[in-house]
């Protein structure tokens, strides 16, 4: 277990009571559909993630009108391993002090090298002098014994009563049903194995605290776009860029300015999510990316229709306000579309239909089915949608931590992507009104 058993710990959601009331016990976010780092639960209304420091200081640094349009910064934890009564490896939150803690930044990747550690401090605590030479970590503050611990659990205690089902390539079922989107838990796994591999020498870890954008969604239909022309940033190696520009040049990157980068999306029909990932993203053409598209607005029963005109205003206002940003670039960054796929009385009145239908009762019952739904929402009422900007490790703009590189006017591929998917979306809705 954790040494640091005197370290006072504030009132931390939910799940503290499962880390000894000490701390929050963190768990895969279950509808992360894509992206590479691992996105983490902290509690009903938060996320985390590994922080980088550049991502960090652009969501301080954000002008106000983009607020609207990206996670709201709710500030940054420690991170450390705890192991279990079972021996497994747990990921546990603490309030963030003064310490040796490792950032993203500093884990050793393929395509850039290893940088210094960062020991800037974001929130002092009165614990700092009594605990500055505490840190976080298994019994023993031996790095070997991580090493020595069963695999990260896989078990998780928040799940979804809805299964997810990934499409493979060849567009058919997997066999397998899970309670949480089929990405989540790899990313998760991947983040895992490569802070396992680099805590030999520190513990901690610093996570971004961000907002959970689908917290409002009962039922949340979410699609992961990579957008723009261009994916790396300013500061890539030349090996990771030119891997970079071979992505776009093969996929919808280069043509549309848009990819899929990952989607959940609520069938009425069966009662699950479909899934699909990037590595479906990257091979789609042009008409490939307008069926995934019409995909992802269909409840497996009907095409949703109602959702054209507030995504589509969602869509128009971001792009207005990223026209006014001179000088930024937003490369690399993901647009996540979201809308719950239960919220309108026409869709759950179709659900109540099929599952009559599945047991084969006499259809007579239908029209007293239909009486019952007076009380439910209104069809005409606007469906809830949400569109919010994600990701911005690669991103920056004139004065931001003294890039030597300076762009002029907006970020010209990002917009040329949002025209696109604005258009597509415009032809959808007129072909199939």
């Amino acid at each position: 277990m954790c040494v640091c058993q005197t370290m006072e710990v504030g009132k931390y959601g939910k799940n503290a009571s499962r880390a000894g009331e000490r701390g929050v016990l963190l768990e895969p976010f279950i509808h992360q559909v894509g992206g590479h780092s691992s996105m983490m639960r902290y509690d009903d209304h938060t996320v985390c993630k590994p922080l980088i420091s550049r991502e960090q200081r652009f969501y301080e640094s954000l002008p106000p009108e983009m607020k609207e349009f990206t996670p709201e910064y709710k500030g940054v934890v420690s991170v450390c391993f705890e192991g279990d009564s079972d021996g497994y490896i747990n990921l546990v939150a603490y309030p963030y002090v003064e310490s040796e803690v490792l950032e993203q930044d500093d884990m050793p990747e393929r395509d850039q090298p290893r940088r210094k550690h960062s020991r800037r401090s974001l929130h002092r605590s009165s614990s700092v002098g009594e605990h500055k030479e505490e840190r976080l970590g298994l019994a023993g503050d031996n790095p070997e014994s991580i090493q020595e611990t069963k695999s990260p659990k896989v078990e998780l205690h928040i799940h979804s009563d809805v299964p997810f089902q990934m499409l493979d390539g060849n567009s058919g079922l997997s066999s397998e049903k899970i309670s949480y989107n089929p990405w989540s838990l790899r990313c998760h796994k991947q983040q895992l194995s490569r802070m396992r591999s680099e805590s030999k020498d520190r513990k901690l870890y610093k996570f971004l605290l961000l907002e959970n954008v689908v917290h409002h969604f009962r039922f949340p239909c979410v699609l992961d776009l990579k957008m723009g022309t261009r994916q790396h940033g300013d500061d890539a190696s030349e090996e990771k860029a030119a891997r970079q520009m071979k992505k776009c040049e093969q996929s919808t990157s280069a043509t549309l300015g848009v990819r899929v980068c990952g989607m959940q999306v609520y069938q009425l029909d069966t009662g699950h999510y479909l899934c699909r990932n990037k590595y479906y993203g990257r091979g789609l053409s042009i008409e490939g990316f307008r069926n995934a598209l019409y995909q992802y607005l269909h409840n497996g029963l009907e095409l949703r229709k109602d959702l054209f005109e507030p995504i589509l205003t969602k869509l128009r206002s971001l792009k207005a306000v990223l026209e006014r940003q001179a000088s930024y670039r937003f490369y690399s960054s993901s647009l996540l579309i979201i809308y719950d796929g239960k919220d309108n009385r026409a869709g759950m009145f179709m659900e109540r239909r099929a599952e009559m239908r599945l047991k084969r009762v006499d259809t007579s019952l239908l029209e007293s089915l239909q009486d019952d739904t007076s009380t439910e929402p209104s069809p005409s009422a606007q469906p809830k949608v949400d569109v919010r900007m994600i990701d911005f490790a690669h991103s920056t703009f004139k004065g931001f931590r003294d890039d030597p590189t300076v762009h002029d006017g907006p970020d010209v591929g990002y917009v040329f992507g949002l025209e696109n998917l604005i258009n597509i979306m415009e032809q959808m809705r007129e072909e199939n009104q």
